[in-house]
């Protein structure tokens, strides 16, 4: 069996390795990635559009292999929150026929940030860089905007895991999800 993850970030690759890990039926997969274009924004300011750049990710790397999997982060409109607007990650695995989609924890960035992110349109690691609040400009490489604010409790990798196991559910389920 052979999946491919469609980035070359190694969080989401090691991620896609470790959950992966867990399931019996993909355990032996052989895994590699690649750069894949998500034809939508750096920052992606929706759900709409974090999921379009996730499938449009897994369906472009779709070669020669079982699954793809297509993973974004970006922001998404929440109701009553402060800045209205939280951050997630969306994973999309294609398996040549349907998308499965998953979604990992949600978090709200500081209002500092989500309008220097407005205003400028820039991504999440360039608006945390030009704050002061990370000397890292590849934050999205490493613990993420995530791990920074959490301390480390909750980490890239980590909220990348959860989206990638939600959208598992489908395939480990499948009978259950057959229309």
């Amino acid at each position: 069996m052979k999946i491919i993850v469609a980035s070359k970030n190694q969080v989401k690759v090691d991620a896609v390795k470790e959950v992966i890990s867990q399931y019996q039926f993909l355990a032996n997969a052989e895994i590699s990635s690649a750069a894949v274009a998500s034809g939508v924004s750096e920052q992606p300011k929706s759900l709409e559009e974090m999921v379009r750049g996730a499938i449009n990710r897994a369906i472009s790397s779709f070669e020669y292999c079982n699954y793809s999997f297509g993973i974004e982060s970006g922001l998404m409109e929440v109701p009553y929150t402060k800045t209205g607007l939280m951050d997630t990650c969306a994973c999309v695995i294609y398996d040549g026929k349907e998308t499965h989609i998953g979604l990992s924890c949600a978090f709200e960035c500081p209002e500092s940030i989500m309008q220097t992110v407005l205003q400028e349109g820039c991504d999440l690691n360039h608006a945390f860089l030009k704050a002061g609040l990370t000397s890292n400009p590849k934050l999205g490489n490493a613990d993420g905007a995530i791990g920074l604010l959490t301390k480390g409790r909750v980490t890239r990798k980590d909220y990348t895991k959860q989206a990638v196991m939600m959208a598992l559910i489908h395939l480990e389920n499948d009978e259950l999800y057959k229309q």
